[in-house]
């Protein structure tokens, strides 16, 4: 055996900050969990600085509970601690976690948080056999995650400021078009601008049943009726040009084969129509993202428990993951599919990248 390497001292206690801070980031997630599905946040947002005993008043919970909880979330510093063990929500930690109406708003990624730690018991599993999971692994809150995360920049930035943004599009839709939402999810994109635009059809494509289901309640709810899903294994895209607009967010990353999905689009679309591609931003090399990605390390964990898994679901999956659609790769992708143009759009999104494709 080599001999032992002598340990420094500051270095040992360097990385066992790092190892049990990720462990604290990992229950203060099950904090926010909690706070988000309790409605403490929203709570907060309406009464102030509040204690234990007046915060059990409003929600009917129990005291000590809440107490603990507050004194994690003001020791983790979502919550600020006013004193006489009173805590209160700033206005910037009530848009990202207690208003679903915010741009900003974040909670709704936690409220899948308890299915995303369960995958890891099965992910031992996954690393022998390079297979890895569907999101329908996750069950029916999967699906409500990825949508509560997603839904709040739909919901307050897509009609009004991003579809504007191409040129005659708005015109278009107000007129009537046909439109596809490829890896649609649940829908909530396809339904804020099928509100918007009633004349124009709306068809959503999507590989997992439970998003499936959970949009189409989505729609009958929102009275989207010019709204209609698509489960990709039964009714794949129609190679007859029939698109004038398509949409793919958040998902190419996600795939087992983007590559083939993109060349579907190309025969989906029409001649003369636009397709709006929203992706993780990213770069070409694990250098470039760590230095130019704060949250690269939540990426690419999040990768291996989901946008990886997914795209590794089935054999010969690209496994694309999280990091892994820079600009380069996704321009070299639709030109070899025969489209013609692609050029970035800058939204201002902190996370996606934005491009337009036409033939």
């Amino acid at each position: 055996m080599a001999p032992e390497t002598p340990l420094d001292s500051d270095r040992l206690r360097a990385m066992a900050r790092t190892v049990f801070g990720a462990y604290s980031g990992a229950v203060t997630s099950a904090m926010i969990y909690l706070g988000d599905r309790l409605g403490l946040y929203r709570s907060l947002a309406e009464t102030g600085a509040v204690n234990s005993e007046e915060l059990a008043k409003r929600t009917g919970l129990s005291e000590r509970w809440l107490r603990e909880w507050l004194h994690q979330q003001g020791a983790a510093g979502v919550l600020a601690h006013e004193g006489g063990d009173r805590f209160s929500l700033s206005p910037e930690a009530g848009a990202v976690l207690a208003d679903e109406r915010h741009p900003a708003f974040g909670a709704g990624f936690f409220s899948h948080f308890p299915q995303t730690m369960a995958i890891a018991e099965r992910l031992p599993e996954a690393f022998e056999s390079g297979l890895g999971l569907p999101y329908d692994a996750f069950g029916a809150e999967g699906a409500v995650g990825v949508e509560r995360g997603f839904a709040p920049w739909f919901r307050s930035l897509l009609v009004p400021v991003a579809l504007p943004r191409i040129d005659g599009l708005v015109e278009g839709l107000e007129a009537g078009i046909q439109v596809a939402d490829v890896g649609c999810g649940t829908g909530v994109a396809m339904i804020e601008m099928a509100k918007a635009f009633p004349k124009t059809d709306f068809h959503g494509y999507e590989l997992s049943n439970h998003a499936i289901a959970r949009g189409r309640a989505n729609a009958a709810e929102a009275g989207a009726d010019n709204v209609r899903f698509h489960h990709v294994r039964e009714e794949p895209l129609p190679e007859d040009e029939r698109f004038d607009f398509v949409t793919t967010f958040d998902c190419l990353h996600d795939m087992t084969d983007p590559a083939s999905i993109v060349a579907g689009i190309r025969k989906a679309i029409a001649p003369a129509g636009r397709w709006l591609i929203a992706d993780i931003k990213c770069h070409g090399s694990y250098e470039a993202n760590v230095a130019e990605n704060p949250m690269a390390a939540m990426m690419y964990g999040t990768s291996v428990m989901t946008c990886m898994s997914s795209a590794l679901s089935e054999p010969g999956g690209a496994g694309l993951g999280t990091l892994g659609l820079h600009p380069a790769l996704l321009e070299d992708m639709v030109h070899d599919a025969g489209f013609g143009k692609f050029q970035p759009i800058d939204f201002g999104h902190p996370v996606n990248a934005f491009y337009l494709v036409q033939p």
